[in-house]
């Protein structure tokens, strides 16, 4: 499944995702991944989360992000959820473009059995139609 954290920037999104991926830590059995623009949140992460500064590798477009994704799949069968802070920066994701790559991914959560939490700094009406009920927070 994929669920989205949404609102502007300076909402506390990333407070909230911290938080929710903290507390799965608990909750899961499988591996969890925390994809991110930088590594400026190791510490406040529990150390049984991996974080991922997707800054560090040369992804330049939303279908490379898609492959990205694929290839830390390929690597932990094992991974039960992953989550992904400033969702249109790391993955080079212009909105119009939104729909399709979210539609994507609930492909490969259902493939791969994995759950994608992801904050998105746009307010719910700005998200496409066919994505809006995948919103849990609206801030």
């Amino acid at each position: 499944m994929v669920q989205l954290i949404v609102g502007n920037t300076g909402k506390g999104k990333t407070k909230l995702l911290l938080d929710k991926v903290n507390k799965a830590v608990h909750e899961v059995q499988g591996n969890i991944v925390y994809l991110d623009k930088s590594s400026k949140h190791m510490y406040e992460l529990n150390n049984k989360v991996r974080l991922i500064d997707v800054s560090e590798y040369p992804i330049t477009s939303c279908d490379e992000f898609v492959g990205f994704i694929l290839g830390i799949l390929s690597q932990d069968r094992d991974l039960q959820q992953m989550y992904v802070d400033s969702f249109l920066k790391v993955s080079f994701i212009e909105p119009s473009a939104m729909e399709e790559v979210l539609a994507k991914l609930e492909r490969i959560s259902k493939q791969f059995e994995v759950d994608f939490i992801i904050c998105i700094s746009l307010n719910e009406s700005e998200l496409p139609e066919n994505t809006k009920q995948n919103v849990i927070v609206s801030l």
